[in-house]
């Protein structure tokens, strides 16, 4: 079978494309076929060495596939060989097949294809984990949303409407905040693409606190950091809840923690993998109700870009330059 392999760290264009061995299904795994597998931001991170997993050399990156169950192994009773899966997998995705835990893989409903399953469940997981077990967030409430065209940005935005709050959306081009709006954003701020000084900064938290009716948001979702998270703390409402998601913008942010003490806010981290690995059971709930918004229509994937497995480096560098809308898929041909 054909995998996408990281042999040496580097940019997306040290990976290779190789026939390896097909994997076999060891005993609670089941082996699937994979028709689609996520490009998501940390796959950037984890071929240059700089994500918080560091599996050992070759590897292939992809956290997240979708398929059909070709073979099972040995105790696997939750699944049958046919059915349709999305499996989580933290890497290991950019292959034809993959051996998978039957515990990680989610049935993909009838009314699903498998392209749109491949970009559901982190994205969509993490923002939903964010909003209602990290947040608490509730109807009526100020929600921005930083980042907001991106995988899991553009997530929040249609979690946070679905959710009854009010969503503000923040990006750096007019392109992608009419992305947004089409995803259900209430009121968008056009901020700057690179590093803001000081006076792009305040201008951004008086923005925010604009439009969030003077008082500023009561739930920040920042996927970004470096330059943009300092005002939007600044922007956070008393008692809000600033979402510490991540750090596409390359740096960790060093903000003055006085402004917590000032609003009384809650600065709170969101750790999608380790929460499903922590409390399964949650998670499990989580995705099931996921699921029931994808049915209702409530929630639907975009996706901007289809690649064939032979050009995973040219959606890495679309991920890595921020370019990307909503989600981008590596495709099999099967």
């Amino acid at each position: 079978m054909r995998a996408v392999l990281c042999k040496e760290f580097g940019p997306p264009e040290t990976l290779v494309v190789e026939d390896i061995p097909s994997p076999v299904a060891q005993a609670g795994q089941v082996v699937v076929e994979v028709h689609a597998a996520a490009v998501n931001f940390p796959d950037v991170l984890i071929i240059e060495n700089k994500y918080q997993f560091k599996p050992p050399l070759p590897f292939s990156p992809g956290g997240e596939v979708a398929g059909i169950v070709s073979s099972l192994g040995e105790g696997v009773t939750r699944l049958k060989v046919g059915d349709r899966v999305i499996g989580s997998c933290g890497h290991g995705g950019y292959v034809e097949e993959i051996a998978i835990d039957q515990n990680s893989c989610i049935p993909v409903t009838d009314e699903m294809d498998l392209e749109t399953a491949s970009a559901l469940v982190l994205t969509y997981g993490t923002s939903y984990h964010a909003l209602k077990d990290r947040a608490d967030i509730q109807p009526g409430e100020k929600l921005l949303v930083m980042g907001a065209a991106g995988g899991v940005g553009l997530a929040a935005v249609e979690l946070g409407k679905a959710m009854g709050a009010y969503v503000i959306a923040a990006a750096s081009s007019e392109e992608k905040l009419e992305v947004c709006r089409q995803h259900g954003a209430d009121a968008t701020i056009l901020y700057p693409s690179g590093d803001m000084d000081r006076a792009q900064q305040k201008a951004f938290s008086e923005q925010i606190k604009e439009l969030a009716g003077g008082e500023g948001a009561d739930v920040v979702y920042d996927p970004v950091g470096g330059s943009y998270a300092e005002p939007a703390l600044r922007a956070t409402a008393w008692e809000g809840r600033y979402l510490v998601v991540g750090f596409a913008a390359g740096d960790i942010p060093q903000v003055p923690l006085n402004l917590a003490l000032l609003k009384g806010c809650q600065i709170v981290g969101v750790f999608w993998g380790a929460f499903t690995f922590r409390e399964p059971e949650r998670n499990k709930e989580n995705l099931r109700v996921l699921m029931e918004y994808y049915k209702a229509g409530t929630i639907k994937p975009h996706i901007s870009g289809r690649f064939p497995l032979e050009k995973a480096a040219d959606a890495l560098n679309e991920m890595a330059g921020r370019k990307v809308m909503g989600k981008v898929i590596l495709t099999t041909g099967r």
